[in-house]
């Protein structure tokens, strides 16, 4: 049985919660995955060192195995940065430079670090975006140590 996009992202987003938290950046998941539905890599934020992004982290693993990504989709928790102040390119520069044609993300970056518009620079680019708001409010759970917890619904009396 193939899984749904809506399986792979609530996985990223879990991958998330392995992240050291840290009080100046995100906790964010990512999964890539091929063409023909198989899980190629995957990575989390902080995973190798404090400054490494969950798509930094799991593009540069397959940098070194030279796989081709033409076709692949990333499930990342939170949208891809397009501004890096401790890395020359950002983690929407590396997804482009990679050829991945598909981005699916679940909350768009709060704009609490940085001005981010990952997705529309990857939407010129002529990469697939699409944004799962559903399952933001898990995201925003995960990184309410930044930009707190999602609102409870109100209790009926």
């Amino acid at each position: 049985m193939s899984r749904s996009e809506h399986d792979w992202l609530r996985e990223a987003i879990e991958l998330s919660r392995s992240c050291p938290v840290s009080d100046t950046a995100y906790s964010v998941g990512a999964i890539v995955v091929a063409d023909h539905g198989a899980e190629v890599s995957r990575g989390f934020s902080r995973e190798t060192d404090c400054l490494v992004h969950a798509e930094e982290g799991l593009l540069r693993r397959l940098g070194e195995q030279r796989v081709d990504l033409r076709g692949a989709t990333i499930y990342s928790s939170l949208e891809p940065c397009s501004v890096r102040r401790s890395r020359p390119r950002s983690c929407t520069q590396l997804i482009l430079a990679a050829g991945i044609s598909r981005v699916v993300f679940a909350l768009r970056e709060p704009p609490l670090l940085a001005d981010c518009d990952g997705a529309e620079r990857l939407r010129r680019a002529g990469v697939q975006v699409r944004e799962i708001p559903s399952l933001g409010p898990l995201v925003r759970q995960v990184n309410a140590h930044l930009i707190g917890a999602p609102a409870q619904p109100a209790m009926l009396n």
